[in-house]
C-alpha cells in the first residue's frame, strides 16, 4: 500500500482547495486517465455528501469515479465498489457523510480520515489485493 499517496490525498481534503471527492480522485488521477483539471470537474459536485446533501461520503464517491474510469468495466467497478462501501462502513460504522460528522452531536470520523481509510481501500482493489 502507497503511504505517501494515502496522505497526499488527505493532505490535498486538509489544504482546504479540495472537497473529499477531488482529494481522492486527483490523487489517483493518473490511474483513472484524466488530467487533474478533468478530475476535478468531474468530482466538484460531491462535496458534503452529494450536492450537500449529506449522503454518501465523498472519499467513496471519488473512489469510486476512479475506479470506474479505470476498470471500463461495470460489473468490476460494481464489485470493488462494494467491497469499499463494506470495509469503510465496518471500520467507521456508516457511509453517510451527515452520521460521519456526528448529526447526534458527536463526529464519528474527520474528513481527513475518512479519505485516508477511502485512500487506503482504493489502494488495495488497484493493486489487486
Amino acid at each position: 500500500m502507497e503511504r505517501n499517496r494515502i496522505e497526499e490525498a488527505a493532505n490535498r481534503k486538509h489544504s482546504g482547495k479540495y472537497n473529499c471527492a477531488q482529494a481522492i480522485g486527483c490523487t489517483y488521477c493518473d490511474e483513472a486517465g484524466v488530467t487533474e483539471e478533468q478530475m476535478l470537474c468531474m468530482t466538484q459536485a460531491f462535496a458534503v455528501g452529494m450536492g450537500t446533501m449529506e449522503g454518501t461520503c465523498g472519499a467513496l464517491i471519488g473512489a469510486g469515479v476512479v475506479l470506474g474510469l479505470k476498470n471500463k468495466d461495470r460489473a468490476a467497478t460494481m464489485r470493488q465498489m462494494r467491497e469499499i462501501m463494506t470495509d469503510f462502513a465496518a471500520r467507521n460504522g456508516t457511509v453517510t457523510c451527515k452520521e460521519l460528522k456526528g448529526a447526534g452531536g458527536q463526529c464519528v470520523r474527520a474528513c481527513d480520515d475518512c479519505v485516508r481509510d477511502a485512500a487506503e481501500f482504493l489502494e488495495c482493489r488497484l493493486k489487486g489485493e
